[in-house]
């Protein structure tokens, strides 16, 4: 059975989103493609997007758990899901993953990553790529222990892969 990924950053109207950033999410989606996993995101812009650019571009396949409607899915995402659920799908997308890669990202982003070190899940965040993710990449004595850190995008793939 194929393993499902998701990557969770940043939507395109972060002012702190940087080029950086995007790169490694593109990377990051190729890489999971590669490895023959499924990309699961929450299928709008931003590091979602350029995650599934990635992953389209090696040949994979994208599942995009979106908050309201197909329309919102970005032009990568093969399998939209609309929820309805605004940003409770968050929870979705976590439960459905075997691991959380991190990138960038706000409190949406927060609470994904929230979500999978509540319940368990193998959550990796990138550090370098700013937003939430180099603030849990540095951070000390959370509850529940924190997140794996990536100094990259290969990296981090291979962690979610173990």
């Amino acid at each position: 059975m194929k393993k499902l990924i998701a990557v969770c950053g940043s939507d395109g109207d972060d002012e702190g989103l940087k080029q950086h950033a995007m790169d490694v999410a593109e990377e990051v989606g190729s890489l999971i493609a590669s490895k023959g996993s499924i990309l699961l995101c929450g299928g709008k812009g931003g590091v979602m997007e350029a995650a599934a650019r990635g992953a389209k571009k090696s040949g994979g396949i994208t599942v995009g758990i979106l908050p309201i409607e197909k329309s919102e899915a970005n032009e990568f995402i093969d399998v939209p899901l609309p929820t309805k659920l605004g940003s409770a799908r968050n929870f979705l997308i976590i439960n459905s993953a075997d691991a959380v890669i991190g990138i960038c990202g706000r409190w949406g982003t927060m609470s994904e990553i929230s979500f999978s070190m509540n319940i368990g899940k193998k959550t990796i965040v990138i550090k370098g790529t700013g937003g939430f993710a180099d603030v849990l990449s540095s951070a000390t004595n959370l509850p529940n222990g924190k997140p794996l850190v990536a100094k990259n995008a290969k990296e981090a793939v291979e962690m979610a892969m173990k």
